[in-house]
Parts: C-alpha cells; structure tokens; sequence
C-alpha cells in the first residue's frame, strides 16, 4: 500500500504521523547520518585536548571534564542546526522533483497536515541523532569521570587532605559528570533546533531554491543571537526608543524573531551549574510558541500557492 493513499484517509493526527515517518525514512536514506562518526572522534578525542592551566594540579582532571562536555555540545549544537535547516531546505524541492507533493495535494490531504508532516519528519530525525550523539557524550563522560575522582582522590590522600576535604572534591568533580542539567542543555540544543527547522518550513513555502532557504535561515539565525541586544540598545537611545510606537514595534519583533540567546544555557552546565526545571519548562514553552507560529505562517503561504 503506498503512502500516498495512506495519507488520504484517517485523522489530522493520523495523516501528520504518515507523513513524518515518511519524511524521516526520505532522509535517513540520504544517510544523514555518517556525520554521527565525525561527533564520536571528537568527543573520544576531546579527552586529550588540553586547556591552559591556570589552576593547582588538583584541578587538571575538571578541566578535562570541562573539554568533553563544551567539545561535545558545540558538536550537537553545529550538527543540530546545520541539520535542521539543510534537511528542511530539502523536504519540498524533492518531493516536487519526484512529483510525491501532486500526488499527495490531489488528494483530500489539507496542507497544514502536509507541512506539520514534514516538519515532525525533520525534528524525528534531529531528536534520534542527539539522542545518540548524548548516550556517546554521556559514556565517555561518565567513564572519563570515574577515572578522573579516583586519580584526584589518590593524590589527595598522598598530600594527607582530611577526609572531609576529599569528600567534598568527590562531590565537586562529580557534579562536572554525567548530570541530569547535562540532559537538561542538550534538550535546550533540540528546542533551538525545533525553532531554526520550523523558521526554514516557513522560508521554503515561498523560497525558489534550497540554496535560498538555507543561506536565509542561516542569516536569521545569526540575527536572532544578536536581536535583543540590538532591540535593547535602540529602546535605551534616548528619546528614538522610548516612545509607545518603539515599544510596540518592538514586541512585535521579539514575538516574530526569536531570542536565541535564550536557549544559551550551555555555558553554566559546561562549569557545573544545575539548571532548574523551570527554566527548562519556559524554555520548552518558548519553543512550541515558535515551531507552532511558524508552521501556521507557513500554511497560510502554502495554501495560497499553485502547483
């Protein structure tokens, strides 16, 4: 039975899961995933990396914990984006280019279950490569920490640190382990990349290339890093930025553009902070408002367009 004819029949939700699995077997074959290789070599070898040393030595293996985990989730963080945006960028063309979109749009398929489809396909596919990249990011971490506490304690025990001293390194080299706010930036990494995926949806509604949607959504990205510091300074210069006018305009752009300083929470877990649940919770709010705003942006666009 072929997967047009599935989609035609059953529920929104039915038709939306048809299409995402599809959409997710169209890139798996694309083998999408080799780049999994590249992320194991790197975080293998950011065990030997070595950051300059302005501390003890008692503080060589934290910053070797350190390497690992800024190495492995500016990894995921790359590889997320990059695959977000090129494997969106594809989605449409191809399926024009192997006629699937006038078979599908000929029957009773409403377009927002096409795109909202295609979108679930993307995020499947970026959700499954983090997750593996995190059980590789994890065991290499957990393993480099156990070693890690017993070189540090066998030192301290040398200098004859009193116990209660040794008790709190442990807890201190620990907590630069395998962490629950470790799973916590990683989840952050997937919200941001849910967010730049829905963004290229929208742009490859109207967009007449894939090299066009990709170079766009890339430049949108960048803007989005920089956007509150730019809104904060404008509404700050004086008399220009402090009318109501100024004000609206920029809510507005925040509602539309998203801050993707937001999701920066990467840096307090590579120095060993924990990140409260609620901040992840907002954050997971913040990123269905966008994937959601995005995608219905994008069918008000595609339901007007011809093929």
């Amino acid at each position: 039975m072929s997967t047009t004819a599935t989609v035609s029949r059953g529920s929104h939700a039915g038709r939306i899961w048809v299409i995402a699995r599809h959409a997710f077997t169209q890139l798996v074959r694309m083998k999408v995933f080799y780049f999994l290789a590249v992320f194991a070599v790197i975080a293998i070898g950011s065990n030997f990396f070595e950051l300059p040393q302005h501390e003890g030595v008692e503080s060589a293996g934290v910053n070797v914990l350190r390497s690992i985990k800024s190495w492995s989730l500016g990894t995921m963080t790359l590889f997320s984006v990059v695959l977000s945006i090129v494997a969106t960028a594809l989605l449409l063309p191809k399926d024009v280019e192997d006629r699937t979109l006038y078979t599908i749009l000929a029957k009773p398929v409403p377009r927002i279950d096409y795109l909202a489809g295609k979108l679930l396909g993307v995020l499947m596919l970026v959700l499954v490569s983090l997750a593996l990249m995190d059980v590789l990011m994890t065991a290499v971490l957990h393993i480099r920490t156990g070693i890690v506490i017993e070189q540090q304690v066998a030192f301290a025990r040398m200098q004859e640190w009193p116990q209660a001293t040794i008790d709190s390194m442990r807890l201190e080299i620990a907590a630069q382990g395998a962490t629950w706010s470790l799973q916590g930036a990683v989840w952050a990494v997937f919200l941001r990349a849910s967010i730049i995926a829905s963004l290229a949806l929208l742009i490859s509604t109207f967009s007449t290339s894939t090299l066009f949607t990709t170079i766009i959504s890339f430049l949108l990205y960048f803007i989005g890093h920089f956007q509150a510091d730019a809104r904060n300074v404008y509404l700050q210069a004086g008399e220009a930025g402090q009318g109501m006018f100024a004000r609206i305009a920029s809510l507005v752009i925040s509602l539309v553009l998203p801050d993707f300083q937001n999701f920066n929470i990467i840096d307090d877990v590579i120095q060993g902070q924990t990140i409260p649940l609620l901040i992840l919770g907002k954050l997971t709010l913040v990123g269905l408002y966008y994937a959601v705003f995005f995608t219905i942006a994008s069918w008000f666009i595609f339901a007007e367009k011809e093929f």
